[in-house]
Formats: structure tokens, sequence, C-alpha cells
């Protein structure tokens, strides 16, 4: 081993908890790099491996009844490549242990066989028997939930005729990888599940003999989706077609791309707060090393070591640093990567859902780790190669005494000498102090950062499902129904209130924007669904006007007072242009609303709902879900209450989990940055403090002077870390901003207050540290002075 290693590992090991610290602040950063880009490249793969084994569609269509010959029209459609009808209709499920109502998706499946597309993968059982019209095939959550297991029965309500089903599988499907239902936030297992029933049975259950309702195809090999639609929309439109879709559109794809992308945000940004802020303890730390050994440059030069030799000496230690960083983070990533991993296997449904990372995610960490670790130490070698020899010889010249400029304005005056010492010691080196809060202020914007999705989804659910929805459950009927079903639910016991609205496929345009929504007739007096502002005060769709919410008139391009065209993609299908009225303030989807009344005349239609909200008194759910089964025309029931649960205890887990890292590396760079900023202190000051000492200034004393700048560090970072921390959370909620979802920006008392307690509880532990090796000052050393 040659002189100069032997020398960098010796430094090393002078400054090993200086090292250690360091490698640590860089092991968080390339953890949070590894694991994310990690856990969407195991989506990614998964979901690829998924879609081409099972044949997943790319274009997806509804229609309210379509002769099955035209799929012969379908699949001429140049660009296709396969084409495959079916019946899906959602109904009321009556589960056996289960007191509220749960929904179930019929799919239909070919008689005797399996879907082309979309094909199913079957978990325990087999597929559905020629002739057998009372098997069907269970999604895997819904079953596990709901404890069905092979031979187990579940009681449907088939357009109004109750009919009891035998489970003989258990399944999983490509088009349900997040099995969500329509105007849920996140999947419920316990009240949706999805079925997969023979289409003869479900065809005679439905009057559908015959007919379609539904229809997937695949595209030929680059073959543009667009045109397909358009052609497609075409056919299907004189028998009521709402309109056809890519995969980007649909649902649970939709979904699994949100998340993927969020995985991605996160790796491009999080870890970027880590590194920098190792760059910044590499500069300092190395820095600092190169003053102190000044004559050992000096001597190295002499001998006939070059410039770029000795600055590749220092480079080396920023080097071995950051790449101990790295293989410890990248490590701790894997680690990390199978939790989240294992995380998402709860939330999205996938045969086959493994951590799985690239080769080249390790490399980039690397490279990321020396970038960051170059950038720290380019200062410090850019002074040793500046260093010449006979300058080096000399000890550094004392800095230049000037009076602070807090002195100079007198605000000084009357403090105690300690005081007096800590502004002047401040005052020499404010960039430092500056960059040394900084750091420690993001430590608390990271514990904001993990924290603040607790406390945006409690608002949004506030807002959103007790504000704005103040009804207990939803009720879908199977077509559109007079005023009298409103009454009749009204009347039943245990129902306290209902209301019926009226919603309809729209397409909205503006210019060059288009977006295909749901619009929904709703009463202006409406107390069951209210339609509130940024202000959370109520708006009411009254006139001619529309109301979109704020995310959709963002992404059409309009404001209030501008008009969009609304095409109805039902009935006669009429074409309105109507005036936005006002920005609705919904967390959750993209809607648009207008005057149940000016809906009506604009489907020239009388009064017609499909659906009502129910306010249902305390306790008398199971009686009203037995009831609402015995009605006929009621499709489905979805209970508010159920799927709030379970978004809760969901969302609950993902952010614990979450929070629990973020916390953790926030301790890491705060211990991190106040023990490295000590520890100089300490080196810079050894010789005045062991002075004081000798003078008769007691240990206390000594170590309140030195600990006193690392407090105000501590202090003056926390607020600015809470400024900090809001600006980062709403930086988040845009970059990982869906159609889905808009993430309000709110943050409660008490996380600010959490995490700067963390922060200061990691100051005080750095701080013992700190006072033991006041404490084990060598006095007579430090006070050796070369002449």
């Amino acid at each position: 081993m040659r002189a100069l290693e032997v020398k960098m590992l010796r430094d090393l090991a002078a400054a090993r908890g200086q090292a250690i610290t360091i490698a640590l602040v860089v092991a968080c950063g390339i953890a949070t790099f590894v694991a994310s880009l990690g856990t969407g490249h195991s989506l990614v793969a998964s979901r690829a491996a998924y879609y081409d084994a099972s044949r997943f569609a790319d274009v997806f269509a509804t229609v309210e009844r379509a002769p099955l010959p035209l799929a012969e029209r379908i699949a001429l459609i140049p660009g296709v490549a396969e084409v495959e009808t079916r019946i899906v209709r959602d109904v009321t499920l009556d589960v056996p242990g289960h007191d509220a109502p749960a929904v179930g998706r019929l799919v239909s499946i070919p008689q005797g066989g399996e879907p082309r597309l979309n094909a199913l993968h079957l978990r325990r059982g087999r597929t559905i028997a020629a002739h057998q019209r009372d098997e069907v095939v269970v999604s895997e959550g819904f079953a596990r939930v709901h404890g069905l297991r092979l031979g187990s029965r579940v009681a449907a309500v088939l357009n109004g005729r109750r009919q009891v089903l035998r489970v003989v599988g258990i399944g999983l499907s490509p088009e349900y990888v997040f099995p969500i239902q329509g105007g849920a936030p996140l999947p419920d297992d316990r009240s949706f599940g999805v079925l997969w029933m023979d289409r003869e049975a479900l065809a005679a259950a439905f009057d559908m003999d015959g007919a379609f309702d539904d229809v997937v195809l695949t595209l030929a090999p680059r073959a543009p989706a667009a045109p397909v639609i358009e052609r497609l929309d075409r056919l299907l439109e004189p028998y009521g077609g709402l309109g056809a879709h890519g995969r980007e559109e649909q649902t649970s794809h939709r979904f699994l791309e949100d998340e993927i992308a969020e995985q991605r945000t996160i790796a491009a940004t999080i870890p970027v707060v880590f590194l920098g802020v190792a760059a910044f303890l590499l500069n300092v730390v190395l820095g600092r090393i190169v003053t102190s050994q000044r004559e050992q440059i000096a001597t190295l030069k002499a001998l006939g070591y070059a410039d770029g030799r000795i600055a590749l000496h220092y480079f080396s230690m920023a080097v071995v640093v950051v790449a101990v960083g790295a293989v410890l983070g990248t490590a701790l990533g894997v680690w990390l990567g199978r939790l989240m991993t294992a995380q998402y296997t709860e939330l999205f449904r996938f045969p086959r859902l493994e951590f799985e990372m690239l080769p080249v995610v390790p490399l980039a960490a690397a490279l990321v780790s020396l970038a960051a670790g170059g950038t720290g130490a380019f200062a410090a070698v850019r002074r040793v190669v500046r260093l010449a020899p006979a300058e080096a010889m000399r000890p550094p010249a004392p800095p230049g005494y000037r009076h602070a400029l807090l002195e100079r304005l007198g605000l000084v005056r009357g403090l105690s000498p300690v005081a007096s010492m800590l502004v002047r010691a401040i005052s020499s080196r404010p960039l430092r102090f500056a960059a040394t809060s900084l750091a420690v202020a993001c430590a608390t914007a990271i514990v904001i950062l993990g924290l603040f999705w607790n406390d945006a989804f409690d608002y949004m659910m506030a807002v959103q499902f007790r504000l704005a929805e103040r009804g207990s459950a939803t009720v879908v009927f199977n077509r559109p129904v007079g005023p009298r079903a409103v009454r009749e639910l009204r009347a039943l016991p245990g129902v306290e209130e209902a209301e019926g609205y009226r919603t309809v496929p729209v397409t909205l345009r503006s210019a060059q924007h288009s977006y295909r929504t749901l619009l929904q007739g709703i009463d202006p007096d409406a107390r069951l669904r209210v339609l509130l502002d940024r202000d959370l005060r109520r708006i009411s769709p009254a006139g001619p006007g529309i109301l979109l919410t704020r995310q959709l008139g963002e992404l059409l391009g309009v404001d209030v007072g501008d008009a969009v065209l609304v095409e109805v993609r039902e009935g006669e299908r009429p074409r309105r242009w109507l005036t936005v009225a006002g920005l609705v303030d919904d967390f959750v989807g993209l809607g648009a609303y207008v005057d149940v009344a000016a809906l009506h005349r604009m489907m020239d239609e009388g009064e017609t709902v499909d659906a009502a909200a129910l306010r249902i008194a305390t306790g008398s759910l199971p009686a009203v879900h037995a009831r609402l089964q015995q009605l006929g025309g009621v499709a489905t029931v979805a209970v508010k209450d159920a799927w709030l649960e379970v978004f809760r205890a969901t969302t609950a887990r993902f952010i614990l989990f979450f929070t629990a890292i973020l916390t953790v590396f926030a301790i890491v760079i705060a211990i991190g940055v106040v023990y490295n900023a000590a520890r100089i202190a300490l080196q810079e000051r050894s010789w005045e403090l062991a002075t004081l000492r000798v003078l008769g200034f007691t240990r206390a004393e000594v170590s309140a002077l030195l600990l006193a700048e690392l407090a105000l560090n501590v202090l003056v970072a926390v607020p600015l870390g809470l400024v900090l921390g809001f600006c980062a959370a709403l930086g988040l909620s845009l970059l990982v901003h869906t159609e889905t979802f808009r993430i309000p920006v709110v943050i409660a008392p008490r996380t600010y207050g959490y995490a700067a307690l963390v922060v200061l509880a990691s100051g005080v532990a750095t701080a013992f540290l700190v006072r033991r090796r006041i404490d084990r000052l060598d006095l007579v050393s430090v006070l050796k002075v070369r002449d």
C-alpha cells in the first residue's frame, strides 16, 4: 500500500465519526432512489408480463344493446387485431356474514371456454362448465375478505330476481389489477367484487340474448388507437354507444400508471435533498482537513508529489465516504423496495409481484453519489492545488478582525462575554452558519413531507365525504325511473331522507381540449349532495349554466364565464354550448354539474332519475339493505362509510410506512449536520476553548459557548424548515397530481410540532455527544503553538 493510501486511511479513521454520519446521509438518499426506482420497475415489469400473458385489450367500449353480428363489422375496422363482445352488469350481492350491501360486477365469459382477451388467471378451482348457469369465478380479493371458498354460495339480485350463485373458481383479471368501483376513491374488497359468469346465463337474466353491451379489442402492431376508436364509435352510436376509449383511460390501468409515475417522482426529488446535504458536509469537512494539514501538503509537494496526485488523494477520501454510503444505501434500498412492493400486493392484484431491480439502478446510484461527493470535494481539492509549498509551511494567517454588524449597530451592548463571542463567531462565517441551518431545515421539511399526506387525506375526507356528500348510501337503478322511485325509497323504514339525481355520459370540448366525464343533474336545493367552492361555500347549479370541478376547468382551459360544448353520449345525443357558472372544489374525480331541470330539458325527457342518495338512520342499514334487495329496478347499493373505512385503513398503512422511513432519514440528516458542525467548530476553536478553561471557565461554561452556536443553528433551522416543509408538500402535491385525486396542501399544527420535536431532539442528542468531547479536551496538547 502506497504512502498516500495509508495516510488516507489514517485520516478517515481520525475523522470516523464525521465520515460515518456523511456516509449515512448518502445512504438515505441512495436508499430512497433505489427503492423508488426498483419498486416502479417492479410494477412496470409485472404489468407488462401480465398484460402480455392475458392478452389485455387496447380499446374498450360500452353500448346499451348491440346485436352480436355487429362484432364482424368491428373486426373489419383497419388496425383491429381481435374483438370480443361481452355482457357486463353491476348487481347487488348478498354475502353471508356481511351486513352492508356489496356490489358485484358480472362479466360474461364464453360458454364452456375462456375469454380470448382479458383472460382469467385462476388461483384456485376451475373455469365455468358448459350449461352451468349458477357457476361463477370470483375475484381473489373479494373471496379472501369474505372467506369464500370453492363451493361457497353467494346470492345476487339479477334484474330484480334473486339468484344463488356457486363459486367454482377464484381468479384474477388484468382488467381489475386495481379492482375499483366507479366513483370510489380506492378498492374495497368488502363492498366490490368481480364475478365471471356463463354468457348464456347472464344474457337470459338481463334479456340480452343475441346481443352485447360491452366490447373489447386489441390493435394490430403499431396501429394507432385514435382512428380505430373513431370508427368504433360510429358503428356503436346507433345502438347507444357510450364512447370507446383506449387503455390509457381504463380505470385500473390509469390508477396503476399514476402510482408508477409517483414512484418516479419520488426517485427524482427526495434523494436530491439528501445528496445535497451530503455534498455540503463533505465540502466543510474536507475543507477543514485541508486547512489543518497545510504542513503535510507542503511537505508532499516538496518531496515531488504533483498537485494532481495530492488533489486525487483528498478527492479519494470523499469517494470512499460516498462509496460506503452508496453500497449501504443500495442494500437498504433493496430492503425498503421489497417492503414497498409487499405493500403494493395489498393494493394491486397481480399473479406475481416481486421486487425486481435493474442492474443499471445500482450503477446509477453509484454515479449519482459520486457526483454529489465530487461536488462537495471540489472546493477543498481546488484549495490543495492552489496552495504553494512555501506558503503552506507557514501557519494560516488569522482572519482579519472587524466588528460584527450587530456590534456596529450597538445591538450587542450589554450582552455577556459568552454571548458576544457567539455573535462574533457567527459573523465571522455567516455563509457556513446559513448553510448549516438550511441543511437542518431540510430535515424538518422531510418529516413534514412524510406526515402531510395524513393531514391532506383527513381534510379531503372531511370536506368531500362529510360536507359535500352527506348521504349514507347511494342507490343506482337499472335504468332511468320516475320520481316515484325516490318517494318509495324515502318511505322505507330507517331511511331519513332520499334525493334523486340524473347522470349522463358526456364529452366536454373547449378549443383544442376535450374530456369525457359524467354530467350530473342536481336539484339546486339538494341537501345530500352539496357543491362547494374553494372557500367551502355552497354553489347551486341554477339556470342553464354548468359547474365544473376546478381540475376539469384547468384541463379544458376554461374559467367562469367561458363556454364549453357539451356532447351527450346517450339517447338522442344532444349538443349544447353552456356557460361555466362556477368551479367546484371536489377532491376526487373530474365531474360536471347542471340543474337537474335543465338536464331534463336538454335530454328532452320528463322527470327521471337513475340514482338516489339516502340518509339512513344509525343501526338501520341491514334492514334497509334487506328491503332494497326486494325492490325491482335496483342495480347496486354503495355504502359510503364502508369504503371510507377501507380508505382510511389502506392509506393509514401506506402513510405510516412512508412517514416512519422519512422520519428516520430526517433524524440521520439532523444528527449528521449538527454533529459535523459541532466537530468542525470544536476543531477550529479548540485553542480558544482550552484558553478559556485555563483562565478559569468551567466545563459547562466552555461547552455552552460552543453548543450555543449549534443551538442557534437548530432554532433558526426549525422555523425555516416549517416553511420549506410547506413548500415541499406543495411541490410534491403538484408533481403527483392526477385526474383521480387532487391532494390538498393541508398541514395540521400537530405535524409542524412533531417535525420540530424530531429535529430538536436530534440536536439535543448530538449536543450530548459533543459535550463529552469537550470534557475530554487535552489542554496541554491543544495549547502547544508552533513558533
